[in-house]
Parts: C-alpha cells; sequence; structure tokens
C-alpha cells in the first residue's frame, strides 16, 4: 500500500484482510473464506470488489473517523455536565447516572460519563487501588448465619451539624444492610442497635466483629489467675450476647471483614450525597432518612443467598430489656440501701440476698434484680452530714511583765555597797 493508504486496523480487520488475498490468490475459495470469517459468500464478492477499487483500506469500517449518529449534542452534554459539576460535586459516574435518571429524567450511561470525566478533567473519587493479594471467602450459605458489626467514625453531615458514627450490620450471605446513626461508638449504641436489629430479622447465628473496647474486654489475666484456670472477664456486650446463645467471632485485622469495610467504602460516598441532597443537618433526621434508605440500598445491591433458610431465631419467652442492658453487681446494705454511679436506691423488698445487680436498660432507667427476681425500689436523697466547723481562738494578747533585776547584779553589788559604807560612817 502507498504511503497515505496507510491506516490503522484492528485484528479483526487484518484478518479480514489476509483472507481476502487468499481469495485473490485463490488459495481459498469464496465459500470457504466466508466460513472462516462467519460472513455470507455475496458478502465476499462485495468485500473482492473493495478490494480492487480502493486496496487495502476498502475492508475498513465506513464509518471509521465519522461521528456516531447516537451521540449527545454538544448543547445538551453542555447542560449535563453543568448539572455534574455544581448539583452532583464529586459524584461518581455511576451515581451520578443513578441521580440524573432519579431527578432530572435524563438517560445516560455511566460510561459515557466516565469517558466526559476524564475529558473533562471532572474531579470524583476513584476507588481503584492497588491492593494486596487475599485469599477470597466464600459467603456464608444461609440468611441470619453470620453477620459483620461495626462503626464508622465520619463527618457524615459535611460540617453541618455534629459528628457521628454509623453503626452497620451487614449479613454475609445476602449483603442486607442495617444501620444507625450514634454520637459515638460504645456498649449502650452497639447493645441499642442489637435490640433494633433481633426486632427486625431475629436473633443471628453469630456476629463478627474486631476488638474495639466496646465489644471485648481489654484486661490481660496474672500468671497465677492462669494457672489457677480463670477466664478474661467478658464485656457487657459479649456477657448480652452469650445469654442470647449468639456465637461472637472477634477478627484479627480489617482485611478479615472485609465485607463490612467495603460497605462503609461505599455509604461515604453514596450515603453521604443523600445526607447533601437532603440537607440533613441533625442525626435525629440522619436516622428517619435511614428508614426509607435502607430498603432501597437492599433492593439495589443484596443478592440472594445459596440457601433459602433462614437461621434467625425468634425471641418468645425472652426480655429484650433484661438481656441487652449494663449490668453491674452492688453490695446491699445493711438498711437495705444500694449505691450505684452516685445514687442510692432504696430497696422496698425484704430479702435475705446481700448482692443485688443493677440493671441500666437502653434508654437510661433503672433497674435492680437479685437471683432473677426484679425487686422493687425507690430512688433516695440521703441528708447531708453537716460539718462543724471550729470557731477560731482569739489570740491573747501578750502581757509585758516588768524585768526583774537579780540580786547579784553588779550595779547592785555596787550600790549595796556604797549604802553600807555610808551607815558605818554615820
Amino acid at each position: 500500500m502507498a504511503g497515505k493508504d496507510i491506516i490503522i486496523m484492528s485484528q479483526e480487520e487484518l484478518k479480514r484482510v489476509k483472507i481476502i488475498h487468499e481469495v485473490i490468490n485463490k488459495s481459498l475459495t469464496q465459500k470457504e473464506a466466508a466460513v472462516k470469517i462467519y460472513i455470507s459468500d455475496r458478502q465476499i464478492r462485495r468485500l473482492l470488489i473493495r478490494v480492487k477499487e480502493e486496496g487495502d483500506k476498502g475492508l475498513a469500517h465506513k464509518s471509521r473517523g465519522k461521528k456516531s449518529n447516537r451521540r449527545y449534542p454538544e448543547c445538551e452534554k453542555g447542560k449535563i455536565l453543568e448539572i455534574c459539576r455544581i448539583k452532583y460535586a464529586g459524584f461518581g459516574p455511576t451515581l451520578c447516572m443513578e441521580k440524573l435518571s432519579e431527578k432530572e429524567k435524563i438517560k445516560i450511561s455511566d460510561e459515557t460519563l466516565r469517558e466526559w470525566f476524564i475529558k473533562e478533567e471532572i474531579e470524583y473519587k476513584s476507588r481503584r487501588k492497588g491492593k494486596k493479594f487475599r485469599k477470597w471467602r466464600e459467603r456464608k450459605e444461609y440468611f441470619g448465619e453470620m453477620i459483620q458489626i461495626d462503626g464508622s467514625h465520619h463527618d457524615w453531615l459535611e460540617g453541618r451539624g455534629s459528628k457521628m458514627v454509623l453503626m452497620a450490620f451487614i449479613d454475609d450471605a445476602t449483603g442486607k444492610i442495617f444501620c444507625r446513626f450514634y454520637d459515638y461508638e460504645g456498649t449502650i449504641p452497639a447493645l441499642d442497635i442489637m435490640k433494633r436489629y433481633i426486632k427486625r430479622y431475629g436473633i443471628p447465628h453469630s456476629v463478627y466483629l474486631d476488638k474495639h473496647s466496646a465489644y471485648k474486654c481489654k484486661g490481660k489475666l496474672s500468671i497465677e489467675d492462669e494457672l489457677a484456670g480463670k477466664q478474661v472477664p467478658l464485656s457487657q456486650y459479649e456477657r448480652a450476647l452469650k445469654e442470647l446463645k449468639i456465637n461472637v467471632i472477634h477478627a484479627n485485622s480489617p482485611q478479615a471483614k472485609g465485607r463490612i469495610e467495603r460497605l462503609f467504602n461505599t455509604l461515604q460516598d453514596r450515603l453521604i450525597k443523600e445526607l447533601r441532597l437532603e440537607n440533613i443537618a441533625l442525626l435525629e433526621e440522619a436516622n428517619e432518612f435511614l428508614k426509607e434508605y435502607m430498603p432501597v440500598f437492599n433492593k439495589k445491591f443484596a443478592v440472594k443467598a445459596a440457601k433459602e433458610t433462614d437461621l434467625h431465631r425468634g425471641i418468645k419467652g425472652l426480655n429484650l430489656d433484661e438481656i441487652l442492658c449494663m449490668k453491674t453487681e452492688r453490695v446491699i446494705r445493711n438498711d437495705f440501701t444500694v449505691n450505684h454511679d452516685k445514687k442510692f436506691y432504696q430497696v422496698l423488698d425484704c430479702i435475705a440476698a446481700k448482692k443485688a445487680t443493677i440493671n441500666e436498660s437502653v434508654t437510661g432507667s433503672i433497674f435492680i434484680t437479685s437471683k432473677g427476681k426484679r425487686l422493687k425500689h425507690k430512688e433516695i436523697f440521703p441528708a447531708k452530714k453537716k460539718i462543724v466547723k471550729d470557731k477560731p481562738v482569739k489570740a491573747k494578747k501578750e502581757v509585758i511583765q516588768p524585768v526583774k533585776t537579780p540580786v547579784d547584779y553588779s550595779w547592785r553589788r555596787t550600790m549595796s555597797t556604797i549604802f553600807t559604807k555610808e551607815k558605818l560612817a554615820a
């Protein structure tokens, strides 16, 4: 081919060129060539005519170098990009495509948006990073067989309100999520969201979580205690789950519970922008929004479990308020009073027990139990002892006594001598 006829061809086009030349050289028949490149023998004859008239470049696609008939007009493209820059700033192509479809009624491909963003240098958060290879763990087979639990500390309201923690559950088999915002990540929020989850789905078979102080006791046993066979005391959360017969598994690394870590990566991109669009600035408003957002999220991203059986157990016969609470053991004094958290409680039942358990529910209410029985009680305010201060003792005025001159003082001896001589002379 002449220099002016040189064009870049795809592998498929180069294959066609080779086979057409074999037909021209009579190495192949037209029918054999048609079978090799999956076209009809009539099309082979058309390609032969093109090669004779235009050379090898006649086999290139006729749309090469031309603008697509399905392209967006420049004015419409500019309008879409303007919306993406202003209203959906920082949104990725996929999420932006969904919002354009839902809110603006604009149908467009996410790949088209991605090409536009790259060409126009529109920045967005990309999740493609070089990661260390780790062995893939298969999903559990049953819904409720294992849920992963964690909290995400993040500026979810982007400065419009106080910082919050998103406590989240994700089912390992289906990817269904259950989450709620709290002021902090601790025992009370963990017990509260577990209570809400159980009321919604039932008691799961096992939970997978990290070694946060709210979930695992940090204490260590001495050598003497280890030799005596003692075990590390359970945290309040572990104790509650043990009473519910839920298996607790502690992860040794964030990668081990990667499913919920990836969930937070997604929510910190998607949920934070949804909260921005709704102009939410309060924790209560955010939790109300989650009630609408979770079903939509689960419908879009949850998958079907490998097996249909649901392993969640019912709560019949269980009192969640007495299990999912903070329990502290206290001594009952001789006057049937109990001291807890700088407050005094009078036990109204006459019992022989010397110890009682203070139960603090997730709502802040207090009830006292002893040997599994609730005790009647009331908060009392004992009178404070008055501290009598000693009156300051007035300092007595110091009386200066006259100084008596000793008898044997020098001037007394001298005067005595003079007086004696005068008396003798008289």
